[in-house]
């Protein structure tokens, strides 16, 4: 006798390379996009802007790491980090670090999607951290990273929050971010003295 519940396991089994196929796609598309922002965005910029919203943005020449992530997420998936986490923020405010970091009393489309610390927390939320990254134990030690991962940092000496986008990897792992110059690709080993925050694989 026939039995239903095996054709869904081979209909799993069947499906399981294509689904792994999607994702590392969609990590490629996100790595290539933000390799376009290297000698586009050629500044860094932490002001205050007030800036639409959905899509809101700072001019494409400048910018800071976060923007990095939240161009890439638009430009390959057409995801608005911007609305979700001003979203998600509205509806659960207290998970934030906002009021406790910053003061805030209540969420903030104009620059809360372009804080490491939030997006971190969002990330977080949506299950996209690997339980690996709590092993690293240098800034360069993330396991085996793939292109569209996303790392942070709290940077050696000053302790701020930063963030980047694998565009390479597992073998000679390259990231795309702007540290103070605007968006560059640079090896993984350069975040060595950093200390690693957090490795995600956020895929839509």
């Amino acid at each position: 006798m026939f039995d239903p519940s095996r054709r869904t396991a081979l209909s799993l089994l069947a499906a399981a390379p294509w689904l792994g196929a999607a994702a590392r796609g969609d990590g490629l598309k996100l790595a290539q996009a933000a390799r376009t922002q290297v000698g586009v965005t050629l500044d860094y910029d932490p002001s205050y802007r007030a800036i639409g919203y959905p899509r809101g943005d700072v001019l494409r020449s400048t910018g800071v790491c976060a923007d990095v992530l939240v161009r890439a997420a638009r430009d390959a998936w057409n995801v608005d980090l911007q609305e979700r986490i001003h979203a998600d923020m509205t509806r659960a405010f207290s998970a934030y670090p906002a009021k406790r970091a910053w003061g805030q009393k209540s969420a903030d489309a104009n620059i809360d999607h372009r804080r490491v610390l939030n997006l971190e927390t969002y990330l977080n939320r949506q299950g996209a951290r690997l339980r690996e990254s709590q092993d690293a134990r240098s800034g360069d030690g993330f396991s085996a990273p793939l292109p569209g991962d996303v790392l942070t940092w709290r940077l050696f000496g000053n302790g701020r929050p930063h963030i980047g986008v694998v565009v390479q990897g597992p073998d000679k792992v390259r990231v795309v971010h702007n540290i103070g110059a605007g968006a560059r690709e640079e090896a993984l080993w350069i975040f060595k003295l950093h200390k690693p925050a957090g490795h995600y694989r956020w895929r839509v």
